[in-house]
């Protein structure tokens, strides 16, 4: 199998035609976005885990509601932005390069004037030349600027912006306020906009926005993405083979999905893995065995934090590790962890405790003595697939 002809994409959304499942949180969403087609605006907040698959989930429902009604969408990736002016550049650039192939694009160039340069091979790609001027007069105005943009366009149904990978902002205070004042117009005006804003990110984030804006609480549409059912891993797993013409056996199907833990970042990773290592047009229970064990230590080295994979590189530490996650889950005392533990082991074990109590793998329970919780799942299904692997 090359490379090349993967049918998964670890670390990005995953391709429309190989989505799976949430039916009914893409049916909340749709439901946001067609009560922003009668004209009123609504505000969305898409939450979940590390690796849950917050960002396909965003991605597909905007592919649904340009193709069923015609929304003009943008996705756009905040990483690394910590400002409103660098928001508000990335937010209107994405509109212009995503309206490229869209027969509205002409409307947009003349909306943007002469701030528009063309780059690349033949100017097949553009840019938008913003100054801080510019910049501050788009952020400060933004209901205006929207308005304006939508009317140009003409378009019968509303604009989708989805404000992805927010960590930079989501601890701004000018970023959370900034929302509750679009809020705040949108509510005290008597025009219709056609506007529906979902912002992307760990529940954390939203919580700090919470934290600087009290009233945001109230604001967002909350839609809570939980992780893939078995089934659904499998109908994953099998859509994507298939894609390929690839064979795959129900217990096959069923080893992989089992290592998921329902996170699709750990089904294309898996996925991934097993395809690198077969060479047929049928995938063996060799393959899946070595793709998993491939898998999972290219995940240790990609998604755990580098302290965090230091750490457990003690051969102690690890073992305890494989313990707890192998028997107990998300949740564990330090008593019921201790009954399964060698002398050795246990002579570590509150240093162990204290050291992922720091690197924020573990924390305690509030109010419960001796009792802990993995912080992140994508951390417990790691050290649960290396349990699973260091068993036999």
């Amino acid at each position: 199998m090359t490379p090349e002809s993967s049918p998964f994409r670890p670390g990005q959304p995953v391709q429309v035609e190989l989505f799976v499942g949430r039916q009914e949180s893409i049916e909340r969403l749709r439901g946001l976005v067609r009560s922003a087609n009668r004209g009123s605006f609504k505000i969305g907040f898409i939450a979940g885990e590390r690796g849950i698959g917050k960002s396909s989930v965003a991605s597909f429902v905007r592919y649904l509601c340009e193709k069923e009604s015609g929304v003009t969408g943008c996705h756009v990736y905040l990483g690394g932005v910590h400002d409103l002016d660098d928001m508000a550049r990335a937010t209107f650039d994405r509109l212009l390069k995503d309206s490229i192939d869209r027969p509205w694009h002409q409307r947009l160039v003349e909306f943007f004037g002469n701030r528009i340069r063309q780059v690349g091979l033949f100017g097949v790609s553009v840019e938008l030349n913003l100054t801080g001027h510019d910049l501050r007069t788009i952020s400060t105005n933004f209901i205006p600027a929207i308005r304006d943009l939508v009317t140009r366009l003409e378009a019968p149904n509303s604009l989708l912006i989805i404000l992805d990978d927010i960590n930079g902002l989501a601890n701004s205070s000018d970023f959370a306020h900034w929302l509750k004042s679009i809020v705040d117009e949108l509510a005290t005006s008597r025009k219709a906009t056609k506007l529906c804003i979902l912002l992307v990110g760990l529940e954390e984030r939203r919580q700090e926005l919470i934290a600087h804006q009290p009233s945001l609480a109230r604001v967002f549409d909350l839609i809570d993405i939980a992780p893939w059912s078995i089934d659904e891993v499998g109908q994953f797993f099998n859509k994507s083979f298939e894609s390929r013409n690839t064979v795959v056996s129900e217990p096959e199907l069923t080893l992989m999905a089992e290592y998921t833990g329902g996170l699709p970042v750990l089904a294309h990773e898996i996925g991934d893995a097993i395809w690198h290592v077969s060479d047929g047009p049928a995938i063996t229970r060799a393959n899946v065995v070595e793709g998993i064990v491939q898998a999972a230590e290219i995940v240790g080295r990609k998604l755990l934090e580098p302290q965090l994979f230091g750490a457990i590189q003690s051969d102690l530490y690890r073992s305890i590790l494989r313990k707890i996650a192998g028997s107990m889950g998300m949740q564990f005392s330090r008593r019921e962890v201790a009954q399964l533990l060698t002398q050795e082991e246990l002579s570590v074990l509150d240093n162990f405790l204290r050291r992922m109590d720091r690197l924020g793998a573990v924390q305690r329970e509030p109010g419960m003595r001796g009792k802990y919780r993995f912080l992140n799942r994508l951390h417990a299904i790691y050290f649960h697939m290396d349990s699973m692997l260091n068993r036999g």
